[in-house]
């Protein structure tokens, strides 16, 4: 049997899931009541240990400008100046050179900017932490969008407070999109797609309107704006949207469906530059929900649903959420009874029958069979991930004796009669066979683990994979191995003289994510246990490349004459001594560190010569004071 038909995970089956829960319910209520008594604003409420922040959907987005309209809007980068970064930089700098940077609604961004800036905000986020162990943040509309906004603020400060265990969900209702594919993709590199869920109802135009350019859309936008504000703050939902002309509404419904259409023809990564969905979405209709992810099978399952609308049922839609919510809720608790009671041959055809019910389009035969495809293409291809990591462990195996050659190869050159270490041997390697393999493996090493990274951002691995012991401990010694022979061979080839030093323009992105596996996995563990001999290998990988920075400043020291730079040079410097000092007294250096012709031993020789010269110029005046800048005569 196929290992994938055997499971039962199906689009309806999520559905159930999470409609079996007060999540939708509650989360709702409390975007009705920030609707109701917070326009322009946000609400907290806690409700047991889920604490909820509802976005009210009554929103100005970039009032006075081109991005008035809450459906109008331009892409901006998500960048922020140095020291106000309050997004993970791997949302807005973590792009690969030749990559669309991360960009968002710049109107949504310029609205959740105001209001993070506001005094109320913080506290109350604060506030909900402390007192709850799981935040859900949620919105309807514009209030959707704002809170994903506020949902990738928090995992960013959870991620970089890695202290905290509060879990993030957000769960937003006929949210507009919000960024581009690169958003998308950074949002799965992080692997917080589960952290979203966006409900989507069946005719609703709101969700997929930025699929089509705005100038397309221009001479309907001021109908719909007038709607928008009002339908808000009114429950004649359906006398509201009757004041819009029906020419104009189907004039919208045909733009917006035309260039839904081509989006879902091409599938994902249809235009990069453009609006593209992310995480989970859960259609909803009268007969049912289905629960979708993967931007292709969403955008797909958008146009089918949409197919059915009418330009009157688009935009009355938008504001029926609470009735959806409701009834799907309910449906869920009765039992479900499959079409024209036909007997599905599997569980996964069950399950696939089922969706296709729920999603409400099974009235029209051509629809339905594209429906099938599209719930079948969201199935996941290949090998089930689980299935993935136990093949990647056997390619592990595999390259273990990479890993032991390069082990050593470290033996023999702390073991060898020239005494300068493993780092310093490499560096100023010849061209023997040893050099030459030890080099290839490094290479076979890196594309193996970048490999792994790859299936990982595509989620073709489980969801806890970086989490799992055997991956970050084998993760973390590959790097204390193989990251000081990178750092050797960038200022081998004098790339730092191009490119600057290593730490900051030449650390390959693996690390940092490596990093930051180790770190999570330590969190909340104590570190007192004391070392009693040098580590086997040294603790801090970039340990090399500070020890290369130091000595460029002790060149800058020689030559330079400005006594403001040199004292900036200095403090670096004694900076430097302290990190040090630390590190070989905790024994988190290996033995090759204090070879006595290492590049560290030659710097503390050079560096020892140059503080007795200028404690000698200190104390001498009648000396030219050259080594603390400018000549006193």
């Amino acid at each position: 049997m196929d290992a994938e038909a055997s499971l039962f995970e199906t689009s309806e089956m999520l559905a159930t899931l999470l409609a079996s829960t007060p999540l939708l319910l509650d989360s709702w209520r409390v975007c009705s009541v920030a609707n109701t008594i917070a326009p322009w604003s946000f609400v907290t409420e806690r409700i047991g240990n889920v604490g909820y922040v509802a976005f009210s959907g009554i929103q100005m987005v970039g009032a006075g400008s081109s991005d008035s309209n809450p459906c109008a809007g331009n892409l901006v980068p998500l960048i922020f100046p140095a020291g106000d970064q309050i997004f993970t930089p791997a949302l807005n700098q973590d792009s690969k050179e030749g990559e669309v940077p991360v960009m968002v609604h710049g109107g949504m961004l310029q609205l959740f900017l105001s209001i993070f800036n506001s005094s109320s905000f913080k506290h109350q986020m604060l506030a909900i932490m402390e007192h709850t162990k799981s935040v859900v943040i949620t919105g309807h509309s514009i209030g959707g969008t704002t809170a994903s906004l506020c949902a990738l603020w928090l995992l960013s400060y959870l991620q970089a407070n890695s202290s905290s265990s509060t879990s993030v969900l957000c769960i937003t209702f006929g949210s507009p999109l919000l960024g581009n594919e690169s958003l998308s993709k950074a949002i799965l590199r992080e692997r917080w797609g589960g952290n979203f869920c966006h409900v989507v109802s069946k005719h609703d135009i709101m969700p997929r309107l930025l699929f089509a350019p705005v100038e397309t859309l221009t001479p309907q936008l001021h109908f719909l704006q007038q709607f928008w504000y009002s339908s808000m703050t009114s429950q004649n939902y359906g006398s509201l949207a009757l004041q819009i002309p029906e020419q104009e509404k189907a004039k919208l419904f045909a733009s917006v469906m035309a260039y839904l259409d081509v989006a879902a023809k091409n599938g994902e990564g249809y235009v990069p530059s453009l609006f593209q969905p992310f995480g989970s979405y859960l259609f909803v209709s009268e007969e049912g929900a289905v629960c979708v992810d993967g931007a292709a099978t969403v955008i797909k399952m958008m146009h089918l649903m949409f197919v059915t609308s009418s330009p009157s049922f688009c935009i009355e839609d938008h504001v029926n959420y609470g009735n959806y919510v409701n009834k799907v809720c309910m449906q869920f608790m009765k039992q479900r009874n499959f079409m024209e009671g036909s007997i599905p041959e599997s569980s996964y055809e069950a399950g696939v029958e089922l969706a296709l019910q729920s999603s409400g389009i099974t009235s029209q035969e051509l629809l339905a069979t594209s429906a099938k495809e599209c719930l079948r293409m969201g199935r996941r291809i290949g090998r089930t991930p689980a299935l993935n990591a136990a093949y990647l462990a056997i390619r592990l195996s595999k390259i273990n004796p990479y890993r032991a050659q390069i082990e050593w190869y470290k033996k023999t050159c702390d073991d060898s009669d020239d005494q300068m270490g493993y780092y310093d041997s490499f560096k100023l390697r010849g061209t023997s066979k040893r050099d030459l393999h030890v080099n290839m493996n490094r290479y076979k090493l890196a594309r193996f683990w970048n490999s792994v990274l790859e299936m990982l951002e595509n989620n073709k691995l489980p969801y806890n994979f970086h989490k799992q012991a055997k991956w970050v401990n084998a993760s973390q010694f590959y790097k204390l191995l193989v990251e000081p022979l990178d750092i050797a061979e960038y200022y081998r080839k004098g790339e730092h003289r191009s490119k600057g030093h290593y730490i900051n323009h030449g650390r390959e992105r693996r690390y940092e994510i490596f990093d930051r596996w180790w770190r999570d996995k330590h969190v909340g563990e104590e570190q007192n246990t004391r070392r009693t001999k040098f580590a086997s290998l040294t603790q801090d990988t970039c340990f090399w490349a500070r020890v290369e920075e130091a000595r460029d400043w002790l060149d800058i020291v020689r030559s330079e004459s400005d006594i403001n730079k040199l004292s900036l040079i200095w403090e670096n410097i004694e900076n430097f001594e302290r990190y040090t000092r630390q590190m070989i007294e905790n024994m988190e250096v290996s033995e090759d560190v204090l070879a006595k012709n290492s590049s560290y031993s030659m710097l503390v020789e050079e560096l020892k010569v140059l503080k007795e010269l200028r404690s000698q110029v200190q104390n001498f005046p009648q000396f030219p004071r050259c080594l603390d800048g400018g000549v006193v005569p």
